[in-house]
């Protein structure tokens, strides 16, 4: 069973009615066993790098995702559930992250052409192929975003030009975040959540 872990950070339910669409069933749960036995985990989220931390260790979250993702679990953070995946976010207060993937979350440089936050659809650039990216170059996807992975070169798949090349896709081993909303940007989006859905059988 694929689950959507629940952390009281918005947009689950698009992203149960994007995995419905594909015809996955999946479960929304902040279960510990349940987060355990899933083949495969997403973590969604909208809001601040520090309330998203708090809450996932008020709910004792922490500690199971990293054991889930040591015993090889697919998992797939999206906005700031990428954000998190790093290993300290710079938003309101320094935070600790999940610490999967090396870097920094770090605020967008605003400018008078490129407000913040990046709002809207931009087009995709490879950068390095996996599981996830194949037919991404050239296609538009939907961000909502003012925080950007600050991160090593190799683990950046997918860049979007925002002034800056701002990390759109990135991994680690089975950790695979994207910072802009698959459940929002169409076929392409759902296309990745197919191929993630395929990466957890």
């Amino acid at each position: 069973m694929l689950i959507v872990i629940d952390y009281d950070a918005g947009n689950t339910a698009n992203v149960l009615r994007a995995l419905e669409k594909i015809g996955v069933r999946a479960e929304l749960s902040a279960d510990p066993e349940k987060v355990l036995s899933a083949t495969g985990l997403i973590l969604p989220g909208v809001g601040a790098y520090p309330a998203a931390m708090a809450e996932l260790e008020k709910r004792g979250l922490v500690s199971v995702i990293k054991e889930a993702v040591a015993k090889g679990t697919p998992l797939l953070g999206i906005c700031l559930g990428m954000q998190i995946l790093t290993e300290k976010g710079l938003e309101h207060e320094e935070t600790q992250g999940l610490g999967f993937i090396p870097g920094v979350c770090r605020a967008i440089p605003a400018s008078k052409d490129r407000p913040v936050p990046h709002m809207g659809w931009n087009s995709l650039q490879l950068e390095q192929e996996t599981a996830l990216t194949a037919g991404l170059s050239g296609q538009d996807v939907y961000f909502v975003h003012s925080y950007f992975t600050d991160v090593p070169k190799e683990y950046i798949d997918v860049t979007a030009d925002y002034g800056l090349q701002i990390p759109a896709m990135i991994h680690k081993d089975k950790v695979f975040g994207a910072q802009f909303h698959p459940e929002k940007s169409g076929d392409v989006g759902l296309g990745i959540l197919e191929k993630f859905v395929a990466l957890c059988q």
